[in-house]
């Protein structure tokens, strides 16, 4: 999955419906995914942030927001759903290799700086393999992605010249 910026010509979420009447950022997102375009995108990353909607933007709890009360329930596109951070939380860990493997791909692709393409899939399932044994600690993750051939093999990026 990549991070990267929206198509051109995708609009801003819009605050209100009418003068006067705020939405929720529910609300407003629900408005932008009817944009089919936007709704390819968003079917697939929303629910996520749905669920963990009841936490503000430093951490805090929450039932309202500027719009109105929150809705953290969420369905997947494969049917899957769940509401709130522990109905997220037992979704992620139904699924331990789908959520090891995502997490891998992110941590490897910031660590070689650079987007993931197929070669990379037999590293990924590599570092899997070694951090299972110990239940997919983190520093183990951490340590399988530091000795894999491509992180010792990648090449640093040549700096530009000055030209002053």
């Amino acid at each position: 999955m990549s991070s990267s910026p929206p198509p051109p010509g995708v609009p801003p979420l819009e605050d209100s419906a009418k003068k006067g009447e705020t939405l929720t950022l529910r609300q407003q997102i629900e408005r932008h995914r009817k944009n089919a375009v936007c709704a390819s995108c968003h079917a697939r990353m929303d629910p996520m942030g749905f669920a963990l909607e009841n936490f503000d933007v430093i951490g805090r709890w929450r039932t309202r927001d500027e719009g109105g009360e929150i809705e953290p329930s969420a369905k997947l596109p494969n049917g899957a759903a769940f509401s709130g951070p522990q109905g997220l939380r037992d979704y992620l860990l139904s699924r331990p290799d789908e959520f090891v493997s995502a997490t891998v791909s992110r941590l490897l692709t910031y660590a070689l700086g650079r987007e993931l393409d197929a070669r990379d899939q037999p590293t990924i399932r590599r570092i899997m393999r070694e951090a299972e044994a110990g239940g997919y600690r983190f520093q183990d993750l951490i340590v399988a992605i530091v000795n894999s051939a491509p992180f010792q093999m990648r090449q640093a990026q040549a700096k530009p010249k000055d030209r002053s």
